[in-house]
C-alpha cells in the first residue's frame, strides 16, 4: 500500500491526480488540496498518461459564467454546495438541523492496488474531513481487471452529538455526446424492459421505495442517439443494494452530466452516535460501446469473484406448477422419479409444506413441517430425490408472516407496522420484523431445525410482497435499511452453518436481483413468467446485470401459467436452455414424446452449458423488430450458440440479414442448425424448407467477417417459433 498523503501529517500538500486502469478502462481522479477528490474521466482506457498532462487536465474544469458564484462549480464525488453544485446533493444531513452543509477537505489519498493495467493503480482510497459537522468521509473507488468501476462511501460521526444522514450518494460524470438516458421499467411478470428517453436538463430519477424493484430500474444511465446491443456510447450504473435505492441522471445549464446513486433513506433511520459509521452500498459502475460490452464488465468481475459458483449449474425441477399447494408424497414420488428421468439434477418442493400453508393466506411465520400434510416429515420425500441421484431443494419465505400463523398470533409486536395501523396487505401477508432480535432468533431456530431433521441443499428465498410502511415496533422508526442488513445476516448465517447449501433469490419473481443480494445468491429467478415469448424481454434486460449462469429460467408448461399461450416445446426449452436450466410444468402431464424430447433438451444444455455460462453474452440489433436473437460466443471465439425466435410477424418476408457479433473476423466458421435428435425442426415450412434455403440442411461454411459484418439470411419462420445454431472453427 503507498500512501500518497504527508507521510506526517497524512494532510495533502498539493494536488494529485491519479490514472486507475485496468480492463481497457480508464478512471482519472483529480484529489484538489482544497476541496474533495473528483472524478474527470471513466471511460476507454487513454493509454499512459504523463503526471504533468493530468494535471494540466485538472485545471480545465467548467469555467465561471455570469450569473454563478466566483468559484467554477465542481462535481466531486460527494458533490455539494461548497464546491457550487446546485443539484441533487451528495451528502444531506445535519445534528438537530445544525451543521447541514458540509465543506469536505483533503485529509489523505492511498493507493491500495497498483495491479492495473502496466502496474496502473486499481484501486484508491480517498479520505476527508468535514469541519463544520464534524465528520470523517472515506472513499473507495475500486476498478475490477473486467474494467468495472465500483464506488463506495463510509461516514463517520465524530461530533459530540448525533448526526442523522438523510442521503449519500455518489456522483460520476458522463460525456455529454450521452444524450439520452436509458433506463428500465417493468411490473410483476414483465420485469425489466428497456427504454430510451431524452437527457433533457435537470434530474432523472429512479427509485426504490418499497425494497422492490418489479416497477423500479435494476440500471440507470445515459447514452448516445442510437445505442443498441452492438454500438453507441453507453454508461450506466447500479446500487449493489436489496432494500431502498436511489440513482439520478442529472445535467445542468452548465455543462455537468452525472449519474448519482446510492440508498434511499427515510428520516430517521440512520443517526450516528459518535464514533458510529454509515457505509453507502457499492456503485457499481460499466460503460461500453453498445449495451453487451457494459453488461460483459459486469458479468466478468462477477465471474472473477472466489464466491461465484465454480461448480455446472444443475438443472432443476421446481414442482410449483405440477402440485401447487396439493402435497400428495405419492404424486410427489412420481414427479420425482419422471424429474431424474428426464434428466433433472435437483428436485425442489415449493411452497405449502410447513405450518397451516394450504393456500397462500395462512402459516407464514410457522417454518415448521405440517404433521397434517407431512406425517412423516420431509425425510421420505428427500431421500427419495437423492437416492435419484439429484439434490433437494426447499421453499422457503423468511421475511414475510401472516397474522393467520401461531407467530403472529403469539407476537404481533413482530409484524412491521406505524404506531396506529397496519400496513396494507399484499398476497394475505405482513413484513416479520427481523431487526427484532426475538423474531430473527425465531426465524433462525426454525430454519435451522428444519435443516438438521432434513437433508436440504437448495432453498428457493421468496419474497412475495413489497415493504410497505416499514416502521419496526420496536424502535417505532423507519427500518428498512436494518431489515435489509438483518436479511444479509440471517442468509449469511445459514450459510455458513451449511457449507455447499445454495440459495436462490426470488422476490415474487424478478423483484430483488441486485448485486447486493447475490453476493450471497447463486441464482435469481428472473420472473415468475415463464412464457418464452415474454422472457425474451425479460432476460435481455436482466442481462444488462447478470450473466445467464445466475438467472434461473426454466420450461414452461404447455400452456403458460400466466399468459395463457400455448407454445411448443422448442421454444420453450431453447429458451430456458441459455439461463440456468430448470423445468416447470407437471410431468405427469406430458405425453411420451414430449418427455423424449424435454430428455434430448436437457442433454443438449448439459453439453453446451460450460460455454453459455461462461462465454460472452450478445444480442443482436436487428431492424426487424418481429425477431429475437441473441447468443453466447466463447471467450476464445472458437465457437458459439444463437437463438433465433420469431416473437410477431413483420411486413417484410423473409427478413433482413442477420448478423452474428462477436466472432473473430479472421475465422472461418461452420454454422448449423442446433436440433436435439428427438426433436423435429422448428423451422415453420413442411415438410421441409424450400428449395431457396437447400444449404440449410447441410450447414455452411462462412468467414466470421462475413457472419458478424455483412450476415446471413436465415430460414424465415411462423410467429412463436424459434431456431437454434452452432458455430464451430470451419
Amino acid at each position: 500500500m503507498t500512501d500518497l498523503a504527508s507521510p506526517a501529517t497524512g494532510i495533502a500538500r498539493e494536488s494529485a491526480q491519479f490514472h486507475l486502469r485496468a480492463g481497457g478502462t480508464s478512471v482519472v481522479v483529480n484529489c484538489p488540496a482544497a476541496s474533495l477528490a473528483e472524478v474527470l474521466y471513466w471511460g476507454a482506457d487513454l493509454g499512459p498518461l504523463a503526471s504533468q498532462a493530468l494535471a494540466v487536465w485538472a485545471t480545465t474544469g467548467v469555467g465561471v459564467v455570469t450569473g454563478c458564484a466566483d468559484i467554477p462549480p465542481r462535481l466531486s464525488l460527494v458533490p455539494t454546495q461548497a464546491e457550487g453544485w446546485l443539484g441533487t446533493p451528495g451528502l444531506v444531513g445535519s445534528r438537530a438541523g445544525l451543521g447541514q452543509f458540509s465543506a469536505f477537505l483533503p485529509v489523505g489519498v492511498e493507493v491500495l492496488a497498483s495491479d492495473g493495467t502496466d502496474g496502473a493503480p486499481s484501486e484508491l482510497r480517498i479520505r476527508a474531513h468535514d469541519d463544520e459537522a464534524d465528520l470523517d468521509l472515506t472513499i473507495d473507488l475500486r476498478l475490477a481487471p473486467s474494467g468495472l468501476l465500483r464506488a463506495r462511501a463510509e461516514l463517520t460521526n465524530r461530533g459530540e452529538d448525533g448526526y442523522a444522514v438523510d442521503s449519500l450518494l455518489l456522483a460520476l460524470p458522463v460525456p455529454a455526446t450521452e444524450t439520452q438516458v436509458i433506463d428500465q421499467s417493468g411490473h410483476h411478470l414483465r420485469e425489466r424492459a428497456i427504454a430510451f428517453h431524452e437527457f433533457t436538463l435537470g434530474a432523472h430519477e429512479q427509485a426504490v421505495r418499497v425494497a422492490r424493484a418489479h416497477a423500479a430500474s435494476t440500471v440507470h444511465g445515459t447514452c448516445a442517439p442510437g445505442t443498441g446491443w452492438n454500438r453507441g456510447s453507453v454508461h450506466y450504473v447500479h446500487v449493489a443494494w436489496s432494500g431502498n435505492t436511489r440513482t439520478i441522471a442529472e445535467r445542468n445549464v452548465v455543462g455537468q452530466n452525472a449519474l448519482i446513486g446510492g440508498e434511499l433513506l427515510l428520516p430517521g433511520e440512520i443517526v450516528l452516535a459518535r464514533g458510529e459509521s454509515y457505509a453507502t452500498p457499492w456503485l457499481i459502475a460499466t460503460w461500453g460501446d453498445g449495451l453487451d460490452a457494459a453488461a460483459a464488465r459486469i458479468h466478468g468481475y462477477l465471474r472473477s469473484r472466489p464466491n461465484h459458483p465454480a461448480t455446472p449449474r444443475p438443472v432443476t425441477f421446481n414442482a410449483w406448477e405440477a402440485v401447487y399447494f396439493d402435497h400428495s408424497l405419492d404424486r410427489l414420488l412420481q414427479l420425482v422419479a419422471i424429474a431424474a428421468e428426464v434428466g433433472a439434477e435437483r428436485f425442489v418442493l415449493d411452497d405449502g409444506w410447513f405450518g397451516a400453508r394450504r393456500d397462500d393466506t395462512a402459516g407464514l411465520g410457522d417454518w415448521v413441517v405440517s404433521e397434517e400434510v407431512w406425517p412423516d416429515g420431509l425425510v421420505p420425500l428427500a431421500e427419495a430425490v437423492h437416492a435419484s441421484g439429484m439434490e433437494f431443494g426447499l421453499w422457503f419465505e423468511p421475511e414475510m408472516i401472516n397474522l393467520d400463523s401461531e407467530a403472529a398470533r403469539a407476537h404481533p409486536e413482530w409484524i412491521m407496522s406505524p404506531r396506529t395501523h397496519r400496513p396494507q396487505e399484499a398476497r394475505g401477508q405482513h413484513v416479520l420484523d427481523l431487526t427484532n432480535p426475538a423474531a430473527f432468533a425465531h426465524v433462525l431456530g426454525q430454519i435451522r431445525q428444519v435443516l438438521a431433521d432434513t437433508r436440504v441443499d437448495f432453498i428457493k428465498w421468496d419474497f412475495n410482497r413489497d415493504v410497505y410502511e416499514a416502521i419496526s415496533p420496536l424502535t417505532g422508526r423507519p427500518a428498512y435499511h436494518a431489515q435489509t442488513l438483518a436479511t444479509y445476516r440471517l442468509m449469511s448465517t445459514i450459510l455458513a452453518e451449511h457449507p455447499g447449501l445454495e440459495i436462490e433469490s426470488c422476490a415474487g419473481g424478478g423483484g430483488r436481483v441486485d448485486l447486493g443480494i447475490m453476493e450471497l445468491a447463486v441464482r435469481g429467478w428472473a420472473s415468475d413468467c415463464i412464457d418464452p415469448l415474454e422472457r425474451q424481454q425479460i432476460e435481455a434486460g436482466t442481462s444488462l446485470v447478470l450473466p445467464p449462469e445466475l438467472v434461473g429460467s426454466h420450461v414452461a408448461s404447455t400452456e403458460s401459467h400466466t399468459t395463457g399461450r400455448v407454445l411448443n416445446l422448442t421454444a420453450r426449452a431453447s429458451t430456458a436452455m441459455f439461463g440456468h436450466m430448470g423445468v416447470e410444468w407437471n410431468l405427469l402431464e406430458a405425453s411420451g414424446q414430449e418427455r423424449a424430447e424435454l430428455t434430448s433438451w436437457i442433454a443438449l444444455h448439459k453439453e453446451l452449458r460450460s460455454l453459455l455460462h461462461t462465454g460472452q453474452v450478445v444480442h443482436v440489433d436487428h431492424p426487424d423488430a418481429g425477431w429475437s436473437i441473441h447468443g453466447v460466443v466463447a471467450t476464445d471465439q472458437q465457437e458459439a450458440v444463437f437463438s433465433l425466435m420469431r416473437v410477431a410477424t413483420s411486413p417484410v418476408r423473409p427478413g433482413p440479414a442477420v448478423v452474428l457479433p462477436g466472432l473473430d473476423p479472421d475465422v472461418d466458421y461452420r454454422l448449423v442448425e442446433l436440433r436435439p435428435d428427438a426433436v423435429p425442426s422448428s423451422v415453420g415450412y413442411e415438410p421441409h424448407a424450400p428449395e431457396s434455403w437447400a444449404w440449410w440442411n447441410d450447414g455452411v461454411t462462412l468467414p466470421g467477417r462475413i457472419l458478424s459484418e455483412v450476415g446471413l439470411r436465415f430460414p424465415d419462420l411462423m410467429p412463436e417459433r424459434a431456431i437454434l445454431v452452432r458455430l464451430t472453427r470451419g
